[in-house]
């Protein structure tokens, strides 16, 4: 019988006798490396038996995993694994086929060890540069066996751990193996992304849930290396980073789905980490993509509770701020309209206490504070947006939400009742803090193009309406455009400074596009600081934002001419006050004359005349001593000083136009400029802020002033407002009424007529129209000449023979 085994043991085929011979008597021992050697050495020289050979290993691989003999599964891993390493020829496809399926056979073990085996081994054949593709390989089983040992749920903690650690090194080896070759599985469809990414991110959760259990300071960056969430956030950054501009929405979508699943977006401190891991792995160019995904699913989360939206909205601000300058995208404005769109849902939902208009959510109780806390989210976003934006893109956006915001003068068809003022109010209150946050921090040389008129003007407008709170928007809007010097903080608070030097003030000459600038709009600007002034519900801060306004125009914007006409506007809220026209209360008249005398104080120092600066510190010493009330100190420190009734004021306690004037014209300012009592143009937007008189909508007195030499200026006289003066304004309005229903008769008609009256009706007209052509061509255009020189018309008649154009002599005058 041993010579019939021998035998039979001769004619097995050589490259069974070569695979047999690798395997010792004892498995402990280990490969033998001679008889590998042989077998390497055979496999290279007769690359066709590599398949054989593989199968053959397979074989024995089973077998020996069913008979739980695991010392020779080592051994039959370790030789396949050579044999991958060293033969790389047109055959190997079909050995890695019989490689693939030990290594199947071996994840499928519920031993940890040879699944981290397994592992192992597919790890070492990732990073193999196969020679040719294969077309019909699979990796669908190993994405999912990798992915469900990513979650393994192992009883002992460090078998656990490395279990988890093999999942996730296999799915990056699938990754490096399919995600570079067009021809392999494509790794970033989404039944592929939605086991991969969710792996990858529990990993991470995990860890962060231990740390926030159990931080260990000691040994943690020996451990940080080789813990699965290190393991997991390198292979999450790599898979990223590989991702084209048509993957980026795939391997997004899954992250979005797993914080919704897990409820991850109210802490919102893992949503936050997972978003910085992408935006700095993904290709710069790419950024945008998630930008656009994230904003997407803001709006697929509208009817989400406030904590959930609150979560997605700073993930966004996040996320744009580590965005490079100006890769929002291509539409920046559709991102910045789904802000501003779900800032007014959150407003909506506050108002009316439901997600729904039109049924009642009875499970979902919305809380106003929670609203209250996405609607600042949502504006802090806006302004990290804006400040990724370039300056020509950050104007645009400025000029958008300016257009969002329900002033009356714009949008007439405004909601009525309580309710709809409320939630008017709110909107508006909210989109101005929106601006505020896009406006701060930029810096324009060219006011001219950053503030147009169809900016400036509904701007100002909101800075007459009764709301105090959106005045004080507008001034700190304005403020922030102005300011280029980063002077505002230094002028924060409205006082008497003895010298201005220790502010130190920043103040640089107008350049010629800020003189443009203010020959347009000084107007409107001085006009609208009046008004402010004069509002009967200012407090400190807005005493405070108009004497900022006042000293930045002065500083950014201001030339000779400037400083004048800033200093009729003072004298005129002077005069405003002794008056005392509007009725207004004593603080509030105490209030504008400290606004008075602080300025003059500032502007005569930013002069340096010293003849100024001691005139307006005579009158202030004057008020120290005998009227501390009409200074800042006395009125925004001290609010008892201010007396119960102020009826006249010495005029050592005031500031004297003619006195300003002659100091003023010593050193080349115009005196008579100066002279002429500043007296502001109403329009019919002062509508917005409710006065209590028709007269005061009407301009009493009209300015005129010569543009063309400031030294020929004069006074002219006032008009007088007669009887006739208002029956034509009445009558003006009453005609552009008609004007108006008429337009609308002629619309009305063109909708509702029959087709066969519009066609009379149009060609009775191009008939008319044709005849009048015809009697102009008549008469401009002759016929051609006949050779005899004449033309015999009807009746026998002749007419003299027309000159050619090219013949006719003009004079050298009308020759071009």
């Amino acid at each position: 019988m041993s010579g019939v085994c021998g035998c039979c043991g001769a004619l097995r085929p050589r490259y069974k006798r070569l695979v047999d011979n690798i395997f010792p008597e004892d498995p402990e021992d280990g490969l033998v490396k001679a008889n590998m050697e042989k077998l390497t050495f055979y496999a290279l020289s007769a690359p066709e038996k590599l398949d054989r050979i593989g199968a053959y290993l397979a074989e024995r691989l089973s077998r020996d995993v069913a008979r739980h003999r695991y010392g020779y599964v080592c051994i039959a891993m370790e030789a396949l694994d050579q044999l991958l390493m060293a033969c790389h020829c047109q055959s190997i496809n079909l050995f890695v086929e019989s490689f693939l399926k030990m290594v199947a056979k071996l994840l499928e073990s519920d031993k940890a060890a040879l699944q981290i085996l397994g592992t192992n081994s597919f790890i070492k054949f990732a990073n193999i540069e196969e020679d040719t593709p294969s077309y019909h390989r699979s990796y669908d089983f190993f994405v999912s066996r990798f992915s469900e040992m990513c979650h393994s749920g192992h009883d002992d903690a460090t078998d656990r751990t490395k279990i988890r650690m093999a999942g996730i090194k296999g799915l990056q080896g699938v990754v490096r193996k399919t995600v570079n070759d067009e021809l392999q599985a494509n790794i970033w469809e989404p039944q592929h992304m939605e086991k991969i990414v969710p792996s990858l991110l529990f990993n991470l959760q995990q860890a962060e849930e231990t740390e926030s259990r159990s931080p260990s300071p000691l040994q943690a960056p020996e451990k940080e290396k080789e813990s699965p969430a290190a393991v997991a956030e390198g292979c999450l950054r790599e898979l990223l980073g590989r991702a084209a501009y048509g993957n980026i929405k795939n391997a997004i979508k899954p992250v979005l789905m797993h914080l919704d699943n897990h409820s991850l977006w109210e802490p919102k401190l893992f949503a936050v980490r997972c978003f910085k891991i992408i935006m700095y792995s993904v290709q710069s160019q790419h950024s945008h993509l998630v930008i656009q995904q994230l904003v997407c699913h803001l709006d697929a989360n509208s009817k989400s509770t406030a904590k959930v939206r609150t979560g997605i909205v700073d993930v966004l601000s996040e996320s744009a701020v580590i965005a490079a300058g100006g890769s929002v995208g291509p539409t920046v404005l559709e991102v910045f309209n789904t802000l501003l769109r779900h800032l007014r849902l959150s407003i909506d939902y506050e108002l009316t206490g439901k997600y729904d208009s039109t049924t009642n959510i009875s499970n979902q109780i919305i809380k106003e504070h929670e609203e209250r806390v996405f609607q600042e989210a949502v504006i802090k976003t806006i302004g990290a947006f804006a400040n990724t934006l370039p300056a020509y893109q950050r104007s645009e956006v400025m000029l958008f939400i300016m257009g969002k915001v329900p002033l009356p003068a714009v949008h007439q068809a405004l909601d009525v009742g309580k309710a709809g003022d409320d939630g008017n109010r709110v909107i508006q209150l909210m989109l101005l803090k929106s601006l505020l946050q896009v406006t701060i921090g930029f810096q324009s040389n060219n006011l001219l193009a950053t503030l147009p008129t169809s900016f400036l003007e509904p701007l100002l407008s909101a800075s007459l309406m009764e709301d105090a709170e959106l005045r004080l928007l507008v001034i700190e809007i304005l403020l922030s455009l102005i300011d280029r010097q980063e002077n505002r903080h230094k002028l924060s608070h409205i006082s008497i400074v003895s010298d201005i030097s220790a502010l130190m003030l920043k103040v640089d000459k107008c350049s010629r596009q800020d003189t443009l600038f203010m020959k347009k709009h000084s107007q409107t600007l001085y006009r609208y600081i009046y008004m402010s002034c004069k509002q009967q519900n200012n407090s400190d801060v807005h005493y405070d934002a108009l004497y900022a306004m006042l000293a930045l125009i002065s500083m950014e914007l201001a030339n000779e001419e400037v400083v004048v006409d800033l200093i009729r506007v003072v004298l005129a809220l002077q005069e405003l006050c002794l008056s005392n026209d509007d009725s207004q209360s004593v603080w509030s008249r105490c209030a504008i004359h400290a606004l008075s005398a602080a300025y003059l104080n500032l502007i005569s120092q930013l002069t340096t005349l010293p003849a100024f600066c001691q005139n307006i510190q005579q009158v202030i010493d004057v008020r120290h001593k005998e009227a501390p009330y009409l200074l800042p100190e006395g009125v925004f420190e001290a609010e008892s000083r201010v007396p119960e009734c102020m009826d006249r004021l010495e005029k050592e306690m005031l500031f004297l136009q003619s006195k300003i004037s002659e100091v003023l014209a010593g050193s080349g300012y115009s005196s008579e400029r100066l002279g002429i009592p500043y007296i502001p143009q109403f329009t019919d937007e002062d509508r917005l802020s409710k006065r209590k008189s028709i007269g005061e909508t009407i301009s009493l007195q009209v300015e005129v002033e010569s543009r063309s030499s400031p030294e020929k200026e004069e006074k002219m006289p006032a008009e007088e407002i007669t009887f006739e003066t208002l029956k034509k304004a009445i009558d003006g309005a009453a005609m552009e009424e008609q004007e108006r229903e008429r337009r609308r008769q002629v619309v009305e008609k063109f909708q509702k007529a029959p087709f066969e009256e519009i066609a009379a009706h149009c060609g009775a007209r191009a008939t008319i129209l044709q005849s009048k052509l015809n009697q102009i061509f008549e008469i401009t255009i002759r016929p051609p000449p006949s050779p005899s020189g004449t033309i015999t018309a009807g009746y026998g008649q002749t007419q003299p023979r027309s000159v050619p154009v090219y013949e006719m002599k003009f004079p050298d005058l009308c020759v071009y």
